[in-house]
């Protein structure tokens, strides 16, 4: 994941009304602001908060956009200090925090089947420059009313106009491992959900051959704002009722 926020006390509104369309039709409209949160790997509480606008949900894929300026949540160092200024080394071994965050620079689409353990970000230089596609692979994506909930698997892939592709962050994924954060089993089928992904890419399917990297939000669209209770806890699907 890249660094590209900036430190910020600032926080607004939740996203209320997104959870109340939800509950009512089982899905969000064009507008609704949900958050995209990931657990951190030591534990299960949320150490990444992002309030995106919806785009499209549909039963083959949910967008949703950040908006230049969001308010979100990071983890840091427990003194502060940046998650990728410390060594890799020593990384994951040291205590964390949450930090309120703003993300900054151009914003950031975000596209996901349901199921796939992956997302597929896209970003832009400034001017709308399309730059390159970002495939996270994390765990399959749980929707609640208010958002989905995931966790990171480290392993990343870049594809470029191009296409073309690179593996990212291959030396996080090794050390994760090696620190306990990546279970044998899983860091395989991680590996084999990037394997996955790359066939995908090589046959240019959703959403590469979609034609987003066109698209533009709607400039009506304000900033989402962070709501206080954004680490609330999500009753278990069996208790949702």
């Amino acid at each position: 994941m890249t660094a590209d926020m900036v430190e910020t006390r600032k926080g607004a509104a939740g996203a209320g009304d997104a959870r109340d369309a939800v509950e009512r039709t089982g899905s969000w409209a064009p507008g609704d602001r949900i958050l995209w949160r990931y657990r951190d790997n030591a534990g299960d509480g949320i150490h990444i908060c992002r309030p995106m606008t919806v785009v499209q949900d549909t039963d083959e894929l949910l967008a949703v956009w950040m908006a230049p300026g969001t308010p979100c949540v990071k983890p840091v160092l427990a003194d502060g200090t940046p998650v990728h200024r410390e060594p890799l080394a020593t990384r994951y071994k040291k205590p964390r925090r949450t930090a309120l965050d703003q993300w900054f620079g151009t914003g950031v689409l975000k596209l996901a089947r349901p199921h796939d353990p992956w997302s597929v970000w896209l970003f832009w230089e400034p001017g709308w420059h399309f730059k390159n596609w970002y495939v996270n692979l994390e765990e399959p994506r749980r929707r609640w009313a208010g958002g989905i909930d995931s966790q990171d698997h480290f392993l990343d892939i870049c594809v470029y106009p191009d296409r073309h592709w690179e593996w990212r962050d291959e030396d996080e994924f090794a050390q994760a491992q090696r620190d306990g954060l990546m279970p044998a089993a899983l860091a395989a089928d991680v590996r084999a959900a990037g394997r996955a992904a790359v066939e995908h890419i090589g046959a240019w399917g959703v959403p590469f051959g979609g034609g987003w990297e066109d698209w533009r939000p709607d400039p009506a669209w304000e900033v989402p704002g962070l709501p206080e209770d954004w680490d609330r806890p999500v009753p278990a699907p069996d208790a949702q009722g």
